[in-house]
């Protein structure tokens, strides 16, 4: 699966603060760049699993088809 996201680095005086444009909810900061990005990729990955739990909670005890969506 291919999914390309736009990853966003403002720089402040302590660092930069980080976002997906394509993600609310996905953002970060870090003291350096290599810092944001790293923080950016983990922030993603919470976003994503809060939002399936969510989802799957949303779902309990209904009939639903679940399937892998592949993005190129």
């Amino acid at each position: 699966m291919k999914l390309n996201l736009t990853a966003v680095f403002l720089p402040f005086p302590e660092g930069y603060a980080a976002f997906v444009e394509e993600l609310p909810g996905a953002n970060t900061q870090g003291a350096t760049l290599e810092e944001a990005r790293a923080n950016l990729a983990e922030a993603v990955a919470m976003v994503l699993q809060a939002n399936r739990e969510l989802a799957e909670e949303e779902l309990r005890g209904h009939e639903v088809i679940r399937e892998t969506l592949a993005l190129t």
